[in-house]
């Protein structure tokens, strides 16, 4: 009974001894991926100093929009076209920010349109109001004259709420289509 004793307390020594020596080989790795961490930050922000305002804009708006995959731009453009009297033409549109809010996916624009006449930018403002896809209002307007015609140009900030939904990704790479729920219907995102 003495010999099974000791025999157990030399086995629990040995694995104390061997936990001990592995948890110290881990801690040495942890010290070195710390450092590597560190080194790495440390470059990065090195990196982000020498951009200038406008890359560092520009780089933040790129990381935006590569993480929300979420938004069918498409849809975008046929929702604007759904709204725009054909007297306006669409100039400039600015993504501003795409962001989620109660779960639906939003984008901040800035929309600029020509038209030769106020009343059809006015009477395009309010219908995207009624929509129920924009919150739209006028930010400015700029005169423009050329040797054939006279228009102005009209800046509009926009919020874009799309009608769809989208599930969740797959994460199984044989499966490369989104379902869109589009009032309830499944459809492809175009």
């Amino acid at each position: 009974m003495l010999g099974i004793s000791v025999a157990g307390a030399v086995f629990a020594f040995a694995t104390l001894r061997a936990n001990s020596a592995e948890q110290e080989r881990l801690r040495g790795q942890i010290v070195e991926l710390q450092r590597s961490l560190d080194e790495l930050t440390g470059k990065g922000k090195e990196v982000q100093q020498q951009l200038s305002p406008e890359q560092q804009n520009l780089l933040i708006a790129a990381h935006k929009l590569v993480s929300n995959k979420n938004f069918v731009w498409s849809k975008l453009f046929s929702d604007l076209e759904s709204v725009m009297p054909g007297s306006v033409s669409a100039s400039k549109i600015t993504v501003k920010n795409v962001f989620s809010e109660g779960g639906q996916v939003r984008a901040e624009l800035e929309f600029s349109v020509l038209s030769h006449d106020y009343s059809s930018v006015g009477g395009m403002i309010d219908q995207m109001n009624n929509s129920g896809l924009f919150q739209a209002e006028l930010r400015g307007q700029d005169l423009q004259k050329t040797d054939r015609s006279t228009f102005t140009e009209y800046t509009l900030r926009v919020i874009y709420t799309p009608t769809y939904r989208i599930n969740e990704p797959t994460t199984d790479v044989a499966q490369n289509n989104r379902e869109v729920l589009n009032n309830g219907k499944r459809v492809q995102p175009g």
